[in-house]
């Protein structure tokens, strides 16, 4: 018999250890393809038959999966523009572009969104790389006719600011209108129009303008004071201000004239109003509104003002009640049908499932903590962390039921939806809308194909 040497017998030793850990490792690298590709194969499933929010979150799980993986994203990108969510599509195609810089169809779909956004100059040159890349006929002729579009779209610009700077105000605002006719999301183009309607006096078309910038822009300061001066020079003095700073005015009331009930009660109400619509002090709001209905029970606008209040506190048989008593003072309130209606779809919510209990957060909770609770939870229940088959399918609801709390939540859309009693994603509770486009806007259309695609899109 042939004498092993001991070294060579250590390592031999080590061998069926070795192959188990490979064996190991190789059964994981399979298993994660293996649910990358089922989470691709489901969404796309889905997204053909119309089922988008729960495409949605196939394609999210797809992606954690494999964050390198082109196709993933431009998937979810033609998810979100289904859905009107073409703000949310735009990171995705540019990550498509980023990794594959060679896909005309996500290059020219980007390009049509910067030119709506009135990004001009990136999307002449997302237009033009796409004429260079050999296209087909159809991207060849569908880019140059956009960036036709856009060199005329640039003379408007010129020209309106010109108008603006002779305070030729009317011609400006007819060339604004081109413009924003094509580029629907344009901030600028909407703010100097505003600026127009305020030059010409038509207050209610600059706010309408206004407001629409507000929201297309995070935290665009200058819309709001501008909005916030109309608002005061109109008269709407508690509009023009934060309902932070018209607290602190109220309150100033109370004490320079402690004697006087008058003034201290129609503060006290002023104070319930705005506490309810800050949104931020829900328990002290409906304490401030107590005890204005203590001496006035019959105070519509307070019932009004703490059912709201009870809303976010999630009491929704308080609110209901409060909304039934304003109801009997002001049978044909309109503010009160629709309130109590939303106290009931969101007490028989309350029943069902609810995005905010499955993450864990308040009602109140803002994007940050959304997304912070969704990280957790989504690292916790990933399916990948599960070996035992029934745990497994366990944690794989739970992380679709998280995912779809992450996408409700953190869009403003459709969180608004929930928070008025209606589930975005039970089709049931529908009224119309995204699905019901999706269908008739896409039929008998592969979104998967190379070919262009004909989104109707809703900025948000």
């Amino acid at each position: 018999m042939v004498a092993v040497n001991p070294a060579v017998h250590k390592i031999l030793s080590y061998v069926p250890f070795l192959l188990v850990l490979i064996d190991l490792r190789y059964e994981g690298v399979c298993g994660k393809d293996e649910s990358l590709g089922n989470h691709l194969e489901m969404g796309k499933k889905l997204l053909a038959a119309g089922q988008l929010a729960d495409a949605l979150s196939h394609f999210h799980a797809a992606i954690d999966g494999d964050p390198e993986n082109y196709m993933a994203y431009y998937r979810r990108a033609t998810v979100y523009l289904a859905m009107g969510k073409s703000k949310s599509a735009l990171p995705d195609l540019s990550k498509v572009i980023e990794l594959k810089p060679d896909f005309t169809s996500a290059r020219l779909q980007r390009g049509n969104l910067l030119l709506k956004q009135g990004r001009l100059d990136e999307a002449e040159s997302d237009f033009k790389k796409v004429l260079n890349s050999n296209p087909s006929d159809k991207d060849e002729n569908e880019a140059q006719s956009r960036l036709m579009k856009s060199d005329e779209i640039q003379r408007w610009v010129t020209q309106s600011r010109a108008n603006f700077d002779r305070k030729d105000y009317i011609t400006a605002v007819a060339h604004l209108d081109l413009i924003i006719e094509t580029c629907v999301w344009d901030v600028s183009s909407r703010e100097l129009r505003a600026e127009c309607f305020i030059q010409m006096g038509e207050m209610g078309k600059a706010i309408s303008d206004l407001t629409a910038a507000s929201k297309l822009k995070s935290d665009n300061t200058q819309a709001f004071y501008k909005l916030s001066t109309i608002y005061y020079h109109l008269g709407d003095h508690e509009m023009s201000l934060k309902y932070g700073d018209a607290v602190s005015k109220y309150e100033s009331v109370i004490k320079t004239e402690p004697n006087v009930p008058q003034y201290s009660h129609h503060a006290k109400e002023r104070i319930c109003h705005c506490l309810a619509q800050e949104q931020q002090d829900v328990s002290r709001a409906i304490t401030v509104c107590s005890e204005v209905l203590q001496s006035d029970p019959q105070n519509v606008n307070v019932l009004k003002d703490r059912a709201e209040a009870y809303l976010l506190d999630e009491q929704y048989e308080e609110a209901i009640k409060d909304y039934e008593t304003a109801r009997e003072h002001s049978e044909n309130d309109r503010q009160i049908k629709e309130g109590l209606e939303k106290a009931q779809r969101l007490l028989k919510q309350s029943q069902k499932r609810d995005y905010y209990k499955i993450l864990g957060v308040k009602r109140t909770a803002q994007k940050k903590e959304i997304v912070k609770a969704y990280r957790k939870q989504a690292q916790q229940w990933h399916p990948d962390n599960f070996q035992d088959p029934v745990e497994k399918k366990k944690a794989e609801k739970k992380f679709i039921d998280i995912a779809q709390a992450k996408e409700v939540l953190t869009d403003p859309e459709m969180r608004q939806k929930f928070d008025n009693g209606e589930d975005p994603m039970d089709p049931e509770s529908q009224q119309g809308g995204h699905h019901q486009n999706f269908h008739s806007g896409f039929q008998g259309f592969n979104p998967f194909s190379s070919g262009q695609f004909n989104f109707k899109f809703n900025y948000q």
